[in-house]
């Protein structure tokens, strides 16, 4: 795999990205990312634990049904979706890979996942969550078309913690 942080330059156009099925090398592969303080806290547990505990896309049904992962032109992992079905809403998931992160590929990655999520369910809103501090995460919604909707409180993993559900306005 490309070593992106030796690319400093590296910024995939939309029409770089592709949204593919989810292969279990990708899994392994994003269980490896190690994000920087504090988005650290997006670590995933290690495979075998997902695949054993079926945690996400460690359950192949899931993972069929609701994972994409994101490639560029030389077919390298640079991102995910993970496409949660609700009545009448699809909500993203989403991660890009840690040496991407704060690069401004955010918007393109986001409108990129937006049309998926509009081919799959194009009678469907879209929206997401987001923990309120991640004003980069934020930022980067919003030049995609996303707009706080609601703000709450949630179980996390690491205790509870306030989210923005943010919903997309714009028209591709």
């Amino acid at each position: 795999m490309t070593n992106f942080t030796d690319e400093v330059h590296y910024k995939p156009s939309l029409e770089d990205m592709t949204i593919q099925p989810m292969e279990i090398d990708h899994a392994r592969q994003i269980c490896e990312w190690q994000y920087e303080s504090p988005y650290d806290l997006y670590h995933w547990p290690a495979w075998d634990t997902m695949q054993k505990d079926e945690i996400e896309f460690g359950d192949p049904v899931l993972r069929r049904m609701q994972y994409a992962a994101v490639v560029n032109r030389d077919r390298e992992l640079i991102g995910f979706a993970q496409f949660f079905p609700i009545v009448g809403v699809t909500r993203l998931g989403l991660g890009l890979h840690p040496a991407l992160c704060g690069r401004g590929i955010g918007p393109g990655f986001l409108r990129l996942l937006i049309r998926e999520a509009l081919r799959r369910a194009p009678q469907n809103s879209i929206d997401l969550e987001v923990l309120t501090w991640n004003t980069r995460a934020i930022r980067a919604y919003e030049r995609a078309g996303f707009a706080i909707e609601d703000t709450y409180v949630r179980p996390t993993p690491q205790g509870p913690a306030e989210f923005h559900c943010m919903v997309y306005q714009s028209i591709l």
